[in-house]
């Protein structure tokens, strides 16, 4: 019995023992940066890294902050990330927090700003032409920021104030003037708990002396999806996505055209779709302009309202995907976002269709193209193979534009003009030959 209780208390002291290593393991703090516009790249990175903070089971979370703000719906985000947080989130204002930067800093459970940083100015203005946003924008704001600062025992009617102009703070602020605080002036109000040099001094004011710090460094994923968002890429894979598939519909089965255009889509939608900005159905406006297209190509004949309406789909489908806008409001998006975005697009199309119409077929007689595609085509119900078409005369069996299909001797064969468009019926004679495609032109 005695040996009994004696096991029985050693294994009390060792399970004290344990808790007690656990209790002097050092405390983890996850730091990152947040120094950018808000859009949603800053929001999917302030997901990701909080993400990170949770699986190393951080007890503290620090937003080095530097933004004069951005789009308030990825503000909005952002804000409901650190809310719904359960871990401390300190905000270090290190200069600016400025528009939806001082909603994100409200949000956080303590401020600390270093010395000759701002906080405030939070009046919502529209995209490219800094002008004040309609009221609904306003009073949308105005209840987030008071909302926000009432989660975190402030005053509302300041964070209001921040907004709102015509919003009087009696001794702080004046009819016509948003609240902007200095550093001290933060401190003095309350919307911030002191001046500091660095995390290290934040810490210590929490009296956090021991720790183990880990700063957020954005996985190489990231950047390749950061590159991938550059309008200039952009311009160039959809180049890759129109010849691609223009090439595939001109020698079916070859496989490398298609398979290009896909990677090139792949390289275009994705990063946009994982960074917020690509919606559902803006992808389904780009599928039904590809989908007209390729219904104007092979079925309607002639040019008209389906090559038209496919085009205009592609190119409004393409170029929404590269802005962050809710729908077909674009009151937060600059007009140079727009133009950017817009002149990626169309000068990509046009010079990919351009460039098609007039060397495409020079691609198609060319002996690199000539190494991946059938040389010959055997039809099973010919009692003789014909070595040369040079000269013989047919219809054109479809339009060309300069390449399609012509009709010669009752078979149907591919082929391409010297860049000219022919109507369908249209008679034509072969002027030249390579492989299985065949030159024509319009017989005079």
């Amino acid at each position: 019995m005695k040996q009994f209780v004696h096991y029985i208390l050693l294994g009390l002291l060792l399970f004290s023992s344990l808790n007690t290593l656990a209790e002097d393991k050092d405390p983890i703090v996850f730091e990152f940066a947040l120094r950018a516009e808000i859009d949603p790249r800053t929001s999917r990175l302030v997901e990701n890294a909080l993400n990170e903070a949770t699986e190393l089971n951080a007890d503290y979370v620090i937003i080095d902050l530097d933004t004069y703000g951005g789009a308030v719906n990825d503000a909005d985000k952002i804000r409901q990330l650190i809310l719904d947080y359960p871990k401390p989130i300190f905000a270090f204002i290190n200069k600016n927090a400025a528009s939806a930067g001082a909603l994100i800093s409200i949000a956080c459970d303590s401020i600390y700003m270093e010395s000759g940083s701002n906080i405030g100015a939070a009046t919502v203005v529209m995209g490219g032409s800094g002008e004040k946003a309609p009221d609904k924008y306003q009073s949308y704001m105005r209840s987030m920021m008071r909302s926000t600062a009432e989660a975190n025992g402030r005053d509302p009617q300041i964070a209001e104030a921040m907004v709102d102009q015509d919003l009087v703070v009696e001794g702080i602020s004046e009819e016509g003037a948003v609240i902007t605080f200095t550093t001290t002036e933060a401190i003095k109000y309350e919307f911030c708990e002191a001046e500091v040099t660095g995390v290290k001094e934040i810490l210590e004011r929490n009296n956090i002396t021991s720790y183990e710090l880990k700063k957020y460094t954005p996985p190489t994923t990231e950047s390749i999806i950061a590159l991938f968002l550059n309008p200039a890429i952009s311009s160039i894979l959809i180049l890759i996505i129109l010849g691609g598939i223009y090439f595939e519909l001109q020698s079916p089965g070859i496989g490398f055209p298609i398979a290009a255009a896909i990677i090139a889509a792949v390289l275009y939608l994705v990063p946009y779709y994982l960074s917020g900005m690509a919606a559902n159905w803006e992808l389904i406006i780009i599928a039904a302009g590809l989908l007209l297209i390729m219904l104007e190509v092979f079925v309607v004949p002639g040019f008209g309202v389906t090559g038209i309406s496919g085009i205009v789909s592609l190119i409004l489908g393409l170029t929404l995907v590269m802005l962050d806008n809710e729908y077909f409001d674009f009151t937060f998006v600059s007009t140079e976002s727009i133009a950017t975005s817009l002149i990626s697009v169309t000068s990509a199309i046009f010079i990919g269709g351009g460039g098609i119409f007039l060397f495409g077929h020079k691609l198609l007689d060319s002996p690199i193209f000539n190494k991946i595609a059938l040389e010959d085509t055997l039809d099973s119900s010919a009692d003789f193979l014909v070595t040369s078409y040079i000269g013989l005369t047919g219809l054109a069996y479809t339009v060309l534009r300069p390449a399609g299909k012509v009709k010669i001797d009752d078979q149907v064969y591919d082929a391409t003009t010297e860049g000219d468009f022919i109507s369908k019926g249209t008679p034509i004679e072969v002027v030249e030959q390579s492989g299985s495609t065949l030159k024509v032109r319009t017989l005079s």
